[in-house]
């Protein structure tokens, strides 16, 4: 789910086309992002498998925070290793992709129903694979209705919408 969160996120920060953003598995999780440039060369974030440094430069921008997180110890002998996301293992992949580009409302659909069923998950009401379905289940269901976003206020009533819908689907899912 996280992956999927990020392809959405690449897409409104970067302002690139769904199908120029990829994803890939990283174990190590030293890797936080990485820019591939025309000429072929690329640029990539490192620093210790958490998210405190890439969190504090995103909140400080352009600034970058002195200790956000730890340093890394080059001294130390590192893997970088990178694999294919499998789609049909991973089928969230796909489902955030098709909300991006089909747009409007579907990306804060996404990812409300999912904060929904992240919450529904570790209160321990539901499997940790029913956060995907009931996220899927949510985006079918509100996912013909949206129109396109104004403004804050219809992000806010989209989101509100997509909570209430993922709260009645997890209820059933619960049961």
């Amino acid at each position: 789910m996280n992956k999927s969160l990020e392809i959405i996120e690449a897409h409104y920060l970067f302002d690139m086309p769904y199908r120029q953003i990829e994803a890939v598995i990283h174990p190590q999780s030293i890797v936080h992002s990485l820019v591939e440039y025309v000429d072929g060369s690329t640029l990539a974030q490192l620093s210790p498998p958490n998210m405190k440094g890439p969190i504090a430069y995103a909140i400080n921008w352009p600034v970058r925070l002195p200790g956000a997180t730890k340093t890394m110890d080059w001294s130390q002998q590192y893997a970088l290793e990178f694999e294919p996301i499998d789609n049909e293992r991973f089928p969230v992949i796909e489902l955030a992709r098709r909300c991006g580009e089909l747009g409007g409302g579907l990306p804060a659909i996404f990812n409300a129903a999912n904060e929904v069923a992240v919450a529904a998950f570790l209160a321990g009401q539901i499997s940790f694979t029913s956060i995907i379905e009931s996220v899927d289940l949510v985006v079918q269901k509100l996912g013909s209705a949206v129109n396109p976003i104004r403004d804050l206020a219809d992000v806010s009533a989209i989101e509100n919408d997509a909570r209430k819908v993922a709260g009645e689907i997890l209820e059933k899912v619960a049961k």
